[in-house]
């Protein structure tokens, strides 16, 4: 056992399945960059990534020292997420929308010894490092010369050849490689240290789901720097696969229905907003989708009519997953579970362990005290997933107990669930209306309001009034302008699929909605929004 436990902790990393597929797939093509019309077979891949991780070594850095990555999808940011790994470094990934005082938060959590960004984000970067009090050895911008006070992509990496980067100790499988942050939907992001095993496992996770292997072609069209971007069948699995990856910096829908036909793609992973533009633009065009073996939606329930318009016009095999930043997905509605269960985040993934339990004003359920299977009875989203997640943040004791209990993460999400296990997303603990003494949650409430064949999209939230507590508010963008308050009142009170106390008092008509870059609907900012109309007199009441 004592061997097994050696190689296995040896072995059984990520960096060593891609180097795997380097040795079996060499010539076969890793990853396309449509915008500048290249493609790296994992030969050439792998010597560009040589590169990079020698000049990491040559800059100084050691085991464990943090790269973070301000980037749109683009190839150094498949570089630098294997270089850091194959020179036993962390790469941290940050969203390339936030502002300077949310970036200087993430560089004090995590201290990085480099910065890699574009040149667009320079002066949120160095306002940043002014802000934080802290400057990490090296700047590194991947898009223009360099200068006094950041070197070039191309110039850090020039003095060094492919061969491979010198022995610097084993590999092990409980080394950190990868350090995400939270999105952030509830607050302060905090750092998810994920290790090695996290990412080969995670890998596991959707080629079991979607029986993805070294010969499909994948587009990931959401941002990378999130779990869902990574590692749902982001770089992360598809070059563990010795699959091929297809680089889309921001999406367009034209363009990756475009690229599905030229490359042949297989895989297509997005929030459902850009399902919906997909299938927009492809009735117009028509592209010949004949290679597509599935689509991926997540950060937001699939509804039924948008389900069955999607396998209609795109694709036969959709799936939708739902989960954390901390544990990966952890359910997913299969396509031989839609349309009978849209609207569902669908049934737990093989290795995870989700549950509904009991909530409490002031503790945690315990994992057993689970609330009836009866798709009516509410209670919080718990979930185990010993393969997927690292159980801790980042030096944050405080708030690793505050998330963690007896092997599970409390999500904070509101659900029911049925006999079969498939949850139902109702909304967060923190998002709930409370009217009249009565629980609404805005989730529902949209899914009955996005059934009106005038609405577009909508978020709905809670407005404080003196009498009820708070009063349901709806934020619409319509998708028939002709459309109004008066209008969606009367559909809301013949609705059978909600309780007239629930239906919204005030709606405003918009044109965007706050989400996240993780697709999610970010509630909190909404609720803010909303008391500042309500203050201001530019909600319709009705």
């Amino acid at each position: 056992m004592d061997n097994f436990k050696t190689i296995f902790e040896k072995h059984y990393t990520w960096i060593e399945g891609f180097m795997r597929n380097v040795r079996r797939y060499g010539r076969r093509p890793a990853m396309i960059d449509p915008d500048f019309d290249k493609t790296w077979t994992y030969e050439e891949l792998n010597s560009d990534v040589n590169r990079l991780s020698k000049a990491f070594i040559g800059d100084g850095l050691v085991k464990g020292d943090i790269i973070m990555m301000m980037l749109q999808n683009c190839p150094e940011f498949v570089l630098t997420y294997i270089a850091a790994q194959k020179a036993h470094m962390v790469d941290s990934p940050v969203s390339f929308r936030l502002s300077p005082g949310e970036l200087s938060y993430n560089i004090e959590d995590a201290r990085p010894k480099v910065l890699i960004f574009e040149a667009k984000y320079r002066q949120t970067v160095m306002e940043a490092i002014k802000m934080a009090h802290y400057r990490p050895g090296r700047l590194i911008v991947i898009d223009a010369p360099s200068d006094e006070e950041v070197t070039s992509f191309a110039d850090y990496t020039a003095p060094f050849d492919g061969s491979e980067p010198p022995y610097t100790g084993d590999y092990n499988v409980y080394d950190e490689t990868t350090r995400l942050f939270t999105s952030g939907t509830t607050g302060r992001p905090k750092g998810v240290p994920m290790t090695s095993l996290n990412e080969v496992l995670s890998s596991h996770d959707i080629m079991i789901h979607f029986f993805m292997y070294y010969k499909d072609v994948t587009m990931n069209t959401t941002p990378w720097f999130h779990r869902g971007g990574l590692h749902c069948v982001g770089p992360c699995p598809t070059l563990y696969a010795g699959a091929a990856i297809v680089v889309m910096r921001k999406f367009d829908p034209v363009l990756t229905l475009r690229y599905a036909m030229k490359y042949k793609i297989t895989f297509i992973i997005g929030v459902p907003t850009v399902l919906e533009s997909l299938a927009d633009e492809q009735e117009k065009e028509g592209f010949d989708l004949s290679s597509l073996r599935g689509l991926l939606t997540m950060g937001s329930p699939l509804q039924r009519s948008a389900c069955i318009r999607y396998q209609k016009v795109l694709s036969p095999n959709i799936y939708n997953g739902y989960g954390t930043t901390e544990t990966f997905c952890n359910t997913y509605l299969r396509p031989f579970d839609l349309p009978d269960n849209a609207g569902s985040a669908g049934s737990p993934c093989v290795d995870d362990d989700v549950r509904v339990v009991k909530v409490y004003g002031d503790k945690k359920a315990e994992p057993e005290e689970v609330v009836k299977k009866d798709g009516r009875d509410i209670g919080e989203v718990i979930i185990s997933s010993p393969a997927k997640s690292p159980y801790e943040y980042s030096d944050n004791p405080v708030e690793t107990e505050a998330k963690y209990y007896k092997d599970f993460i409390y999500t904070g999400d509101v659900a029911t669930w049925n006999e079969d296990s498939f949850i139902t997303i109702l909304g967060r603990k923190d998002d709930m209306i409370i009217s009249s003494g009565e629980n609404i949650y805005p989730t529902q409430v949209e899914e009955v309001l996005n059934t009106c064949p005038k609405v577009k999209d909508c978020m709905v939230t809670g407005v404080p009034d003196a009498y009820r507590g708070e009063i349901v508010t709806a934020y619409v963008i319509r998708d028939d302008e002709s459309l109004t308050a008066e209008e969606l009142d009367k559909f809301m009170k013949d609705s059978p699929m909600l309780a007239n106390f629930k239906r919204p008092r005030y709606y405003r008509f918009v044109d965007i909605l706050p989400y996240n870059a993780t697709g999610k609907k970010v509630h909190y900012k909404l609720k803010e929004l909303a008391a500042e109309d309500l203050r201001n007199g530019l909600l319709l009441i009705v």
